[in-house]
């Protein structure tokens, strides 16, 4: 494939942008190379500046669950377009959509909309610590929450110990409320609840890990982080910014069966318009500005655009249900084969996949948590990911990032995939670059 158009556009954009991106996975520092740069999309496929097409699992980091270009969901917009693009005024818009998530989510009450997944999770820990009087939190060593300094956090020497900044910018006293703590380890919580139990406000999990790969929770584990959030008078946050419509309508929480008592949202309920939303019980959510003390506010908070697309893509999945079905169907599939692929090959793979999400880890080891994820041959991944890549197929530039299967992948494109996976593992054992 040739790529000098977008390698000259990476080479002017990081004259004016830091690393030439505006999100450090896109520069494929993980995995060699260069980025290609996007024209337009349609349907499962991406297609560059250079006019090479790629089969796209990357799907936009999950929102585009539909596709690309969905027509119902651009006939929206184009029409809302019409109307403006921002008032900073409430629309009925906004109150449809919170109806919408409220009815699909059994645990959400009420919910307030804003921008981003990081300003959704920011918010529902400050309304955690406002509702509770409590100031610290239990978060999972691997889970990502969004950049705010709270959650840059690396774990300390111990199992349960106070946070260190994981990041230049942030302070220690932005870190050292934030307990880290491995995932998948209920023991562990326990000793941590034992130890700062009188000030844990809340604990936020992804309910099923899309951040270090897909690594789905342990038999017992969720619900056990329930019992223990109801035992020490702590919240439990699922962040599902990732998981929400992506897993089911309704999120992960349907599907395991745990009802947390805040939820962040973001991603699909935008249609692939910048959004997050966070929600939950009425008597937590009252707090919130300006109809309790706890304050948050944002100029392009419901948004009629991002508004617009979400409700066009949330009511195409509400009337068919049957979308979850076929992509766990095909999901299963390609995980399954590519496991197989892999062992036929001889490289060593574990590969995991929960609905449409799935993740393929260079590793002989079962991945439960972020120390078995790391264990993982990134330098075999980013072989794997340029030999995809020459092959038409766009997977996640990192070894520890989802791929997504959307409703627009069919058959087709999924023995595709498999054939193209056949051929790089084949290269890989031939050690050839």
């Amino acid at each position: 494939m040739d790529h000098k158009r977008s390698a000259a556009l990476f080479a002017e954009a990081k004259q004016y942008i830091p690393g030439g991106v505006n999100s450090p996975v896109r520069a494929f520092r993980a995995v060699g190379g260069q980025p290609v740069f996007i024209d337009h999309a349609q349907g499962a496929y991406l297609y560059d500046v250079d006019g090479n097409s790629y089969l796209d699992y990357v799907g936009s980091w999950g929102p585009m669950i539909l596709g690309h270009a969905h027509p119902e969901v651009m006939e929206a917009i184009k029409e809302a377009l019409g109307r403006g693009t921002s008032y900073g005024a409430p629309t009925e818009l906004e109150t449809r959509l919170a109806k919408k998530i409220c009815d699909a989510f059994p645990s959400m009450d009420m919910v307030r909309m804003v921008s981003s997944g990081t300003e959704a999770v920011m918010s529902a820990l400050r309304l955690a610590r406002g509702f509770t009087g409590r100031n610290k939190i239990f978060k999972f060593i691997g889970c990502y929450h969004g950049h705010s300094d709270g959650l840059l956090i690396k774990a300390g020497s111990g199992a349960a110990t106070m946070g260190v900044p994981d990041s230049p910018g942030v302070t220690p006293n932005a870190a050292k409320d934030t307990i880290t703590l491995p995932y998948n380890d209920l023991n562990a919580v326990d000793q941590a609840f034992h130890e700062f139990g009188e000030d844990v406000a809340a604990v936020i999990v992804e309910p099923v890990a899309g951040n270090m790969g897909v690594i789905p929770p342990e038999p017992g584990y969720l619900e056990g982080l329930r019992v223990l959030c109801t035992q020490y008078g702590a919240l439990l946050i699922f962040d599902e910014v990732i998981t929400g419509f992506r897993l089911a309508y309704g999120g992960a929480q349907v599907i395991y069966k745990v009802r947390p008592d805040l939820t962040t949202l973001g991603k699909i309920i935008g249609g692939g318009l910048p959004v997050g939303a966070y929600g939950g019980r009425r008597e937590i959510m009252s707090l919130v500005a300006p109809a309790g003390p706890v304050y948050q506010a944002g100029t392009l908070s419901g948004n009629p655009l991002a508004m617009t697309a979400g409700l066009a893509t949330l009511e195409i999945l509400d009337k068919r249900r049957g979308i979850y079905q076929d992509l766990e169907l095909k999901t299963s599939c390609l995980a399954d084969s590519m496991k197989t692929e892999a062992a036929a090959a001889g490289i060593p793979a574990y590969v995991t996949h929960v609905g449409s999400l799935f993740c393929t880890f260079f590793t002989p080891e079962k991945v439960t948590g972020w120390e078995s994820a790391a264990s993982s041959d990134t330098e075999v991944f980013g072989r794997f990911f340029r030999s995809m890549l020459r092959q038409g197929i766009y997977l996640a530039p990192s070894q520890f990032e989802a791929g997504f299967m959307s409703a627009a992948h069919g058959w087709e494109e999924v023995d595709r995939t498999i054939a193209a996976a056949k051929a790089a593992f084949s290269e890989i054992a031939g050690k050839q670059l």
